[in-house]
């Protein structure tokens, strides 16, 4: 699992830096650019996403049909040249057109489809847990390394950086990353979107993505501008809120992605999440001091690295295998949606329609709410998977499997293998055997 899915986690995690670099300082600095206004800004923060979500079903299609890791090679090369392009732009709306072509390289969905491609069905949720993990520790580098960088070579440096970065994970992928294997599934046809849209389940969580990026992004455009506006600090003072931010958030991951795979706990771990979040807000709203809003923002991170490592695993949980790439696509489509309108939302209130106590109190409240639907979505029932070699069984028994303890099976033409996934309380792999003799 670790040959799979290490470098994997490295592209994403690349990928992720490049976004993440910039983040702590791209409001602050896109307010010095010509024709820009608070609106625009907080359309440059969050624009990558807009493009990413009109993009993520559409690489999903691609790589079903071309291939994994060449849908991946072309997002990798949109995302170096929207990277170059926000480095060289001298007025809002060249940065804005870098930002749009960073998000078209839309290749999420298509990583996250590709590990599980790769990977067994029980190893899956420590996959996804190690992506995860990938992710928020590029996160935690780049709240120190982007304002730091940022104020001592310019932002203008960081653009650079990611895209190096996404030519090296290029690298990565082509050198380091094995083929998927072929998989035949035991469905007839695609996957349906009425199914996929209509699982409650599936619902909540795309919701709980939608919240979450939403949250982060305003966040990132609310934070350094108060610092530098309403407390007149410097842009490379800015790493004093996010180191410590930084570090309680890492320290709060591993325990979280624990308790949830190993317990089974997801549902738990999300609505103590959620909690943080509107405590958070509340803090950085109503603060009246430097060292309350650091607070605040701590307790942001922390919540929003107790998420991370456990969404992509806990979306694809609910899908069955024939779904995933679907699912993903969709979950990502509405996490990018979620931050783009959250760095729209945050450029508007900078714009003064509405004072920030006001909107962390309806934060609160839509936090609130939002545990409360999670409350309501049950946590996944645990499974057993059998590997069973496609040369020793009859294959026209298959039918035998369709029954309510089997949740699914397929092919894995690669390996010669029949994977079948089912509840161990109402049956065992010697039943399953006889199914198929």
């Amino acid at each position: 699992m670790i040959k799979s899915v290490l470098p994997l986690s490295s592209i994403i995690a690349l990928r992720f830096l490049g976004l993440f670099l910039v983040l702590p300082v791209i409001s602050v600095y896109a307010m010095n650019l010509e024709g820009a206004s608070t609106t625009l800004i907080g359309i440059v923060v969050g624009g990558y996403a807009l493009t990413q979500m009109i993009f993520q079903v559409p690489f999903g299609i691609i790589s079903d049909k071309l291939g994994r890791k060449g849908t991946i090679v072309m997002g990798l090369v949109l995302f170096a040249i929207g990277s170059l392009v926000c480095a060289i732009s001298t007025d809002i709306y060249t940065l804005m057109l870098g930002r749009f072509l960073q998000g078209a390289g839309a290749i999420g969905a298509v990583v996250t489809a590709m590990i599980s491609d790769l990977v067994k069905e029980e190893q899956r949720p420590k996959a996804m847990a190690m992506m995860g993990m990938f992710i928020g520790i590029s996160f935690a580098i780049s709240m120190i390394a982007g304002p730091t960088l940022g104020s001592a070579f310019g932002v203008e440096s960081l653009f650079i950086i990611t895209m190096v970065l996404a030519l090296a994970s290029i690298f990565v992928l082509l050198k380091m990353v094995p083929n998927p294997p072929h998989i035949t599934h035991s469905y007839n046809g695609k996957a349906k979107l009425s199914t996929v849209l209509g699982n409650t389940n599936l619902i909540k969580m795309n919701i709980t993505n939608f919240l979450q990026k939403g949250l982060m992004t305003f966040a990132f455009m609310i934070i350094p501008m108060v610092l530098i506006n309403n407390y007149e600090w410097q842009m490379k003072e800015l790493w004093q809120v996010y180191l410590p931010a930084m570090i309680f958030g890492f320290l709060a991951m591993a325990p979280a992605a624990i308790i949830a795979e190993k317990k089974g706990k997801f549902k738990e771990i999300l609505v103590i999440g959620i909690l943080l979040f509107a405590v958070s807000y509340l803090v950085i709203g109503l603060s009246s001091s430097t060292t309350i809003f650091v607070i605040g923002v701590v307790i942001f991170f922390i919540g929003f690295n107790m998420h991370e490592p456990i969404m992509q695993s806990l979306a694809t949980k609910f899908a069955k295998v024939h779904q995933r790439g679907l699912v993903l696509g969709i979950f990502n489509s509405c996490g990018y949606l979620g931050t783009f309108l959250g760095g729209l939302l945050g450029g508007i209130f900078f714009d003064g329609l509405e004072s920030l106590s006001t909107i962390v109190i309806t934060i609160t409240v839509v936090c609130i709410l939002w545990a409360i639907l999670i409350i309501t979505m049950p946590n996944p029932a645990k499974k057993k998977m059998a590997y069973l070699p496609v040369s020793e069984y009859n294959l026209d028994n298959s039918n035998n499997l369709e029954i309510d303890s089997i949740d699914e099976w397929y092919i894995n033409n690669t390996e010669g293998t029949i994977a079948i996934k089912y509840d161990e309380q109402k049956i065992d792999e010697e039943a399953i055997k006889n199914l198929l003799k």
